[in-house]
């Protein structure tokens, strides 16, 4: 049967046995280079599922980058040593494009309330609720209230972030629904610009609260009363849909979903407010 499928003879007939022809001899070879080449591939498959070797990309924006995601990836290359890890940093529209075509096979994304990432194409797993805070002086009268109410600072100078940022318009579809029109004193392009601006007396500011894990010493952040229509952004890990998760994607999923419950953890939501009491 395969000397017909070759066409031609694969071993000589001798009187006591048999001999390849240099044609058999030549598919031998190749069967042993093949046979070798399938137990490579099964040992490097048994690699991956292992999580001893393989590559995970991942892409992120700059929130998560400086406070979740560096515990995650510490974490994760302590357990998985043979996993190189790719970050890509971009904004959410980016973020989505390279999930969609395969440039990152997890994406750390983020949304609000009145833009949530409504997508068939990506598999999204929520890992936690980010609200907006008040950031103020450190010695600010605010600063003693258990929680703010907007409505009381429309009379404020505010710190807003430049460049179209979506933090901007919360601020202005807060101020808004809380009946006034924020009065800008400065336009800043990152958050420690921000907090540097709000210490100096400039104005006070709204933020995301994983945004200020970094917070100065100089200024505090306070919780707004639970009617204040303050938004909250969700903190999303997503995939392609089409794309089933590798073992190392699997594995960082279950990572961030633990680092993620330290970021919502009452203690560190005081800690991280600066909260006094009042008197």
């Amino acid at each position: 049967m395969l000397e017909q499928e070759a066409g031609q003879p694969l071993v000589e007939r001798l009187p006591r046995g048999i001999r390849p022809t240099p044609a058999g001899a030549a598919l031998v070879e190749r069967g042993q280079a093949i046979r070798r080449e399938l137990r490579a591939a099964q040992a490097d498959l048994d690699s991956f599922t292992a999580l001893d070797q393989g590559t995970l990309r991942l892409g992120s924006f700059p929130t998560a980058s400086a406070s979740l995601l560096p515990l995650a990836l510490t974490r994760f290359r302590r357990r998985h040593t043979g996993i190189r890890i790719e970050v890509r940093a971009g904004v959410l529209a980016e973020l989505r494009e390279m999930l969609h075509t395969g440039e990152v096979e997890q994406g750390l994304l983020w949304d609000y309330e009145w833009n949530r990432v409504d997508d068939p194409a990506l598999s999204l797993t929520h890992l936690l609720d980010d609200p907006t805070v008040l950031v103020v002086p450190a010695d600010s009268p605010l600063r003693t209230h258990p929680s703010v109410r907007l409505g009381d600072l429309a009379d404020q100078e505010w710190i807003i972030r430049a460049d179209n940022h979506p933090v901007a318009d919360v601020l202005r579809r807060s101020c808004r629904q809380a009946g006034f029109e924020p009065r800008i004193a400065y336009a800043s392009h990152d958050y420690q610009e921000a907090q540097a601006m709000v210490a100096a007396g400039l104005g006070i500011a709204l933020a995301p609260r994983l945004a200020l894990t970094s917070r100065r010493s100089d200024v505090r952040l306070l919780p707004f009363a639970s009617d204040v229509p303050a938004p909250t952004r969700r903190i999303l890990l997503a995939r392609a849909t089409a794309r089933p998760a590798t073992p190392p994607a699997q594995a960082m999923a279950r990572v961030l979903r633990t680092v993620a419950q330290r970021f919502t953890a009452p203690g560190l939501h005081r800690a991280q407010l600066g909260a006094v009491r009042p008197g």
